[in-house]
């Protein structure tokens, strides 16, 4: 079982930025997903073994960026303009595809979440 450690969520203002933090106990393709209150799990984004290749939902493109620190086996998601329809449960996740998890698919191993909510 992969152990994933998340951080880095709160509460912030529209138009606000978070980062939160993911810390898994090795390498792998890494990204996020996200669960606001009455809907599904949704993708948000994720990045590939060695970071080459990186994934985003429609819905963030151009305000989140995910990025990562293989030295400390972190990854990390920078989310700017932040929109209240950006609430919700922030997922981490790790897979074994070096290629990364695109939308659509399922990754391996879940963290715990964390609560990112936006006020208006």
């Amino acid at each position: 079982q992969v152990q994933l450690a998340e951080s880095g969520g709160g509460l912030v203002q529209a138009g606000g930025s978070l980062r939160l933090a993911c810390e898994a106990d090795g390498r792998y393709a890494m990204g996020w997903f996200r669960q606001a209150p009455g809907r599904e799990r949704e993708f948000v984004t994720s990045i590939s073994w060695f970071g080459a290749t990186t994934y985003y939902a429609d819905a963030v493109k151009g305000r989140f960026t995910i990025s990562r620190d293989d030295a400390k086996n972190m990854v990390y998601l920078q989310m700017n303009s932040l929109k209240p329809e950006d609430t919700g449960v922030y997922y981490c996740f790790a897979d074994s595809r070096m290629q990364g998890v695109r939308q659509g698919e399922v990754p391996d191993f879940w963290g715990q979440g964390t609560q990112v909510t936006v006020s208006p």
